[in-house]
């Protein structure tokens, strides 16, 4: 087992050749996955969870984010950073003192690798995706990777929408750039009520906001100087710092960082920099924001049902079952709903309120039941 990264301390644990390629994907694996809940905890969010894969939702970004950009980068949180070094081996891990949100994260990261290559070019990758269509993905991924190279753009991968959901933010297409499959944006759309979404759906002109964005280091770390001076100029010092004295930026890091404003790089820099773009995705992209988007990642059988570990549906439609090895759940003739049993507690819901697990999390803190999440 590697020995967990300390908080604020960088784990370098593949070098940069001389001729290292300025490409760097920057893995984002510090959330908590409560919509995942009871599988997801934690101690074990759902980026570390397989869901009847052969790897994690980490480990699959990891490989994927290595292929695309070479050098890899993961950003975590401290009490999750030796799960992380397991699942991303050959990676850096960068360790948060604690969260602050995408921004703050997204800014550290950046300041680390212009400390290593003053021409870092990131691609940001969310550790929680399911990739369907990898070569389509990494069609996209090399096209909005040129895009920031090319220019001083932020260029994301807009995915394209399959249904009128309600649960993502989209983005608006402008005008066609020079670069082909590259599209301005016209601005970001916050998650839409179902009959927005469904003239969203018709009208061709928005995409899902799939969270992966490719720019330059200095440009981000520019933006949110601008945008978010309360992370810029922490940055700017732990920037500082790190030129002369990596330990002593560590302690910096943990100083500082408890102070910063909790932000998404969504609200905090992309609905209001100039220069966003965005590169088509239709790639089999999905969140996995719920139990009910499990069978786009395992399948489901013909009757629609998805059973994971010793789950077990008899005369029954649409279901979700899963169970721990050496657990047995069975449903019987029920239809459309979500059973997991994991660990001490077992949930049931309604497949079509799979999002409000985030409910049942809520309860269990407000009864002082914190121990089961």
């Amino acid at each position: 087992m590697p020995r967990a990264p300390r908080v604020g301390h960088l784990v370098f644990t593949r070098p940069l050749a001389d001729d290292s390629p300025v490409r760097h994907a920057v893995i984002l694996a510090g959330g908590s996955g409560t919509r995942l809940w009871p599988a997801s905890r934690r101690a074990r969010p759902k980026q570390f969870l397989a869901l009847g894969a052969g790897e994690s939702l980490l480990a699959a970004a990891v490989r994927r984010g290595a292929h695309a950009a070479g050098q890899v980068m993961v950003v975590t949180a401290a009490s999750q950073a030796t799960l992380a070094a397991v699942e991303a081996p050959g990676s850096t891990i960068l360790v948060e003192p604690i969260g602050r949100n995408t921004a703050a994260a997204i800014g550290l990261a950046a300041i680390h690798l212009l400390a290593r290559d003053p021409d870092a070019v990131l691609g940001v990758l969310p550790a929680d995706q399911h990739i369907g269509d990898e070569p389509g993905w990494y069609a996209a991924v090399a096209t909005a990777f040129a895009a920031a190279e090319r220019a001083d753009v932020i260029c994301t991968i807009g995915i394209a929408p399959t249904r009128a959901e309600t649960g993502f933010g989209y983005l608006e297409l402008g005008a066609p750039t020079a670069q082909a499959g590259v599209t301005e944006v016209a601005r970001f759309v916050e998650k839409p009520d179902a009959t927005t979404a469904a003239a969203y759906l018709a009208g061709g002109r928005h995409l899902w906001n799939g969270g992966m964005f490719f720019c330059r280091a200095r440009r981000i770390v520019d933006d949110l100087a601008r945008l978010v001076p309360a992370i810029g100029l922490a940055l700017a010092q732990i920037a500082d710092a790190l030129a002369h004295d990596v330990a002593g930026a560590a302690a910096l890091t943990a100083a500082l960082y408890p102070a910063l404003p909790a932000i998404s790089i969504d609200h905090g820099v992309m609905e209001k920099t100039p220069g966003v773009v965005t590169v088509r995705g239709d790639f089999g992209w999905d969140d996995v924001g719920s139990w009910a988007a499990v069978p786009a990642i395992t399948g489901a059988d013909a009757r629609g049902n998805t059973a994971l570990g010793d789950g077990v549906v008899v005369d029954g439609t649409g279901n979700v079952v899963m169970a721990d090895p050496g657990r047995t759940v069975v449903v019987v003739g029920c239809s459309d709903l979500v059973v997991v049993q994991s660990g001490d507690a077992v949930l049931v819901v309604p497949r079509a309120r799979a999002q409000d697990v985030r409910l049942a999390v809520d309860e269990l803190t407000r009864r002082g039941l914190e121990r089961f999440l």
